[in-house]
């Protein structure tokens, strides 16, 4: 079955997915490479904080009862508020970290709104395959209507967003997360290996483009875990593993060479070991002198920056911008997510939980994102939508039998 030819459950509004898209299209970032046509910086801003502006109204129009679902991700993520906005409120990274709280104040609301339909389905996978890929589609447009723009000097060559700014690490975490969840529908035979083919064969060629390695160990790693989930109860899991472990042990042998120099990407050891010089600025972050109140809630949200070079670590960036205790909350959702998703019986909707924690708890050592809203929230937020269990259905009432008025004459009667 193809990916949009499965009925949406009963109940669940097509403005939904909607919604979904512009979540997607807010955490699309503003900055990045160079493209075809330049577009400024506020142009991209207004359309993607416009598109969150526009989410959470629709999302409030079709949920006006504000029926919701108490689930500890979301409640965890409000919870996240209380240090960005005491750290923000100092001001030490300007008014744009007032901006930004007020931007995961209403992702986090939306968010709220549509847990309603959080009821442990696949409708909300759909979206997500959906709307990446349509992303991806728009980067693969630029490829071939400009080969120059999308594949510049200045990233070494790596496959970037030539019609939308997109840089190679977003491109590849997108083309991986939609890789490993049709995988994993074809394998539930949730759709076709025809419309898989569609999705996974253009998305791995601009993954292969991106000669991003965090996203691709994540796509591998969490496709190995989501498939240890469904070894004992799926026979197409089983032999997809086996022929996967063979396939990488042919490629390991007869392309080790191309392997390694696609991994290398034409760096040095040395500089493959300080992580392409990541280790230097989490080093002078660390070492850099914080007051007790620093420490505790951090400087407040900024662009995931120190120093004026990217953080590219969750962890850290989360430490810098809300402190301990972002750090522990992060943390709490991570190991909540992680837990439930192993108490849950083997299911495919459990499988493609699995496969987002890890994916997210992998590229959260190498990418920022997790304290923010950002494309990392929405897959922990799928993977939260695929771990809720069913809404339960309240019973019809039993209509009452009214009783029937015996006459005093014949209850005198059968007492004689």
């Amino acid at each position: 079955m193809p990916l949009g030819a499965e009925p949406r459950p009963a109940g669940t509004p097509r403005i939904v997915g909607i919604v979904w898209g512009l979540l997607i299209l807010n955490t699309l970032g503003s900055a990045g490479a160079v493209t075809i046509i330049p577009l400024p910086r506020s142009l991209i801003q207004l359309v993607t904080m416009g598109a969150l502006a526009a989410a959470f109204t629709l999302a409030l129009a079709v949920n006006l009862r504000l029926h919701i679902r108490a689930t500890a991700f979301v409640f965890l993520l409000t919870l996240l508020l209380v240090p960005s906005v005491i750290s923000s409120a100092h001001l030490e990274s300007g008014f744009g970290a007032l901006f930004r709280c007020a931007r995961l104040a209403l992702f986090v609301g939306t968010l709220w709104l549509l847990s309603r339909w959080w009821d442990g389905g696949l409708t909300f996978v759909r979206h997500h395959i959906r709307m990446y890929f349509a992303v991806l589609g728009s980067v693969a447009a630029g490829a071939v209507i400009s080969p120059g723009a999308a594949l510049p000097e200045l990233y070494g060559g790596r496959l970037v967003g030539a019609l939308w700014p997109l840089t190679p690490p977003q491109i590849g975490q997108y083309a991986a997360v939609i890789i490993g969840l049709t995988v994993l529908l074809v394998l539930g035979r949730r759709t076709d290996r025809a419309g898989a083919a569609v999705v996974i064969v253009p998305s791995l060629v601009l993954l292969v483009l991106t000669h991003t390695r965090t996203a691709t160990l994540g796509l591998f790693i969490g496709l190995a875990l989501a498939l240890g989930s469904l070894v004992l109860t799926s026979g197409a899991a089983r032999r997809f593993f086996a022929w996967a472990v063979l396939c990488a042990a042919v490629a390991t042998v007869g392309f080790g060479s191309a392997l390694q120099a696609w991994f290398l990407r034409g760096q040095s050891q040395e500089y493959l070991s300080s992580l392409t010089g990541r280790a230097k600025v989490w080093d002078a972050l660390l070492a850099a002198p914080r007051s007790t109140s620093e420490q505790l809630f951090g400087v407040g949200l900024g662009d995931k920056s120190f120093g004026g070079l990217p953080i590219d670590n969750s962890w850290l960036a989360v430490y810098h911008e809300q402190g301990l205790v972002g750090i522990a909350i992060v943390a709490a959702i991570i190991i909540v997510l992680g837990g439930v998703a192993l108490l849950r019986p083997p299911s495919l909707p459990r499988a493609c939980a699995i496969f987002l924690i890890s994916y997210c708890a992998i590229a959260s050592y190498t990418e920022a994102g997790l304290g923010d809203a950002s494309p990392y929230l929405l897959h922990l937020a799928l993977a939260a939508s695929l771990l809720a269990a069913p809404a339960a259905v309240a019973p019809l009432p039993t209509p009452e039998v009214p009783r029937r008025r015996i006459p005093r004459w014949a209850r005198d009667r059968e007492v004689t």
